[in-house]
């Protein structure tokens, strides 16, 4: 679908993996030329999520006011600070309205729900909401998640993936039952076979 095809290269403080939709100009708000933001594939952005990649405000100095940029030109570098790069992983799911706080990593395969305030990092494969957001629970088992992460599905061949659609909405455990945990080293990238059960 024409639809899902991410946007266009934003900026180049904001490095984007294949596949992921949503993500536009708008969404990421960087203030300053060492803002970094790392988004990976197909992860999956719904409208008016926020990231912000640095405007932090020193709540501790006398006046919460932007006297530097408004009085003295000096933009947002004086009046506002990150708390570090931005790293969302893959196969993210971000809800409607969502903030995203600099310095924050979400994991592979979390969900961020609608208007939540990330401030925090996430752990792979956890669901989480409010504000601030904290841990809902996690989608999977301790042990299911740590085999999603070492098959990394999104990082097989796109033509591959196309073949096994259907597989990808299956049962987790049903999908891990067809899934070939073995790779012939542990930085081989080459995709695991699907294989039929038979059951």
């Amino acid at each position: 679908m024409k639809s899902l095809v991410r946007e266009p290269e934003i900026d180049g403080r904001v490095s984007v993996g294949a596949h992921t939709y949503g993500l536009n100009a708008q969404t990421v708000l960087l203030f300053k030329d060492s803002d970094r933001v790392h988004v990976g594939k197909y992860c999956s952005f719904a409208h008016g999520v926020k990231v912000i990649a640095s405007g932090e405000h020193n709540y501790s100095a006398v006046a919460n006011f932007p006297f530097y940029a408004h009085y003295l030109s000096r933009g947002a570098e004086k009046d506002t600070f990150s708390k570090g790069e931005v790293w969302i992983g893959n196969d993210v799911w971000i809800g409607a309205s969502a903030i995203i706080l600099s310095g924050v990593k979400i994991g592979d395969g979390a969900v961020i729900g609608a208007g939540a305030v990330v401030t925090k990092d996430v752990p792979p494969y956890a669901i989480v909401g409010g504000v601030p957001a904290n841990i809902i629970k996690y989608r999977f088992s301790p042990e299911i998640i740590e085999k999603l992460l070492e098959i990394k599905w999104w990082d097989w061949d796109t033509e591959f993936l196309k073949a096994h659609i259907d597989d990808l909405y299956l049962n987790v455990d049903e999908f891990l039952r067809k899934v070939q945990l073995h790779f012939p080293s542990s930085n081989d990238s080459t995709p695991v076979q699907l294989r039929d059960t038979g059951k």
